[in-house]
C-alpha cells in the first residue's frame, strides 16, 4: 500500500513539475515581432528621438507609396520634421515595391506639403570626400537604381579632366526599384565634401 502511494506521489510530482516548466517557453515566443511592420520607423517626437539614438531609420513604401499615417503623423500634416544626425550617420532603408533603397546619410527630410494623405517625396544625402569616390556613388545608383548610365558617364567625363571646378547637374530618375530615384548632383572641387541629394518619389 506504502508502495502504491509512494508511486502516486511521484507520478504527481512528475506531473506537477512538467506543468510548471511548459510555460517557461512562451514568453520567448510571444515576445517575438508579429509582423515586420513594429521596425518601421515614427516620425512623431518619440520617433525621431529613437531615430537618433539607434542611427537607424526605415520606411515602407512597398505600396509604392510613403503614408503619413504610417510614420505616425496625421493627414493634415504638411511638413515632417526633418532628422539630422548631428555625429556620425544613420543607416537609412526604404522597402521599396521591388528590392530595397538604402544608404548610410546624416539628412532625411520628407516632403508633404499638402493635407493629403501621403508624402511628395523622401529626399536624403550623400556625401564624399573625393572624386573618385563621388563618381562611385554615381555608378552605385545606376546599378541598383536604373538611373540612366549614358548621362551619369557623360558628367563623370566631363569633369574627370577639371576634379577642381564646379559641375552642378540632376540626373534623370531611375525607376528598378518601383520607385522614382533622381541624383541631384552638387559638386564643387574647392570644397572638402561633395553632396549628392537624393530624391525619391512614388512613380
Amino acid at each position: 500500500m506504502r508502495a502504491l502511494a509512494a508511486t502516486f506521489l511521484l507520478v504527481s510530482l512528475m506531473v506537477t513539475g512538467c506543468a510548471a516548466a511548459s510555460p517557461a517557453t512562451t514568453p520567448t515566443e510571444s515576445t517575438a515581432p508579429s509582423s515586420s511592420a513594429e521596425q518601421h520607423s515614427r516620425l512623431d517626437p518619440a520617433g525621431i528621438e529613437q531615430i537618433k539614438k539607434s542611427k537607424m531609420a526605415r520606411f515602407d513604401m512597398t505600396s509604392g507609396k510613403l503614408t503619413k499615417e504610417s510614420v505616425g503623423l496625421g493627414d493634415g500634416t504638411s511638413q515632417a520634421p526633418d532628422v539630422l544626425i548631428k555625429e556620425g550617420l544613420m543607416e537609412l532603408t526604404i522597402e521599396a515595391p521591388t528590392g530595397l533603397i538604402s544608404a548610410k546619410t546624416d539628412r532625411l527630410r520628407l516632403n508633404g506639403m499638402n493635407k493629403g494623405p501621403d508624402f511628395r517625396e523622401v529626399t536624403f544625402f550623400l556625401t564624399a570626400e573625393s572624386f573618385e569616390d563621388f563618381t562611385a556613388l554615381i555608378r552605385d545608383g545606376v546599378d541598383r537604381y536604373g538611373i540612366p548610365g549614358e548621362s551619369a558617364e557623360g558628367w563623370i567625363e566631363s569633369m574627370s579632366g577639371r576634379p577642381e571646378d564646379e559641375g552642378d547637374f540632376s540626373l534623370a530618375p531611375g525607376t528598378a526599384t518601383g520607385l522614382q530615384v533622381q541624383y541631384d548632383i552638387r559638386y564643387d572641387g574647392a570644397k572638402d565634401v561633395q553632396v549628392i541629394i537624393v530624391h525619391v518619389h512614388p512613380v
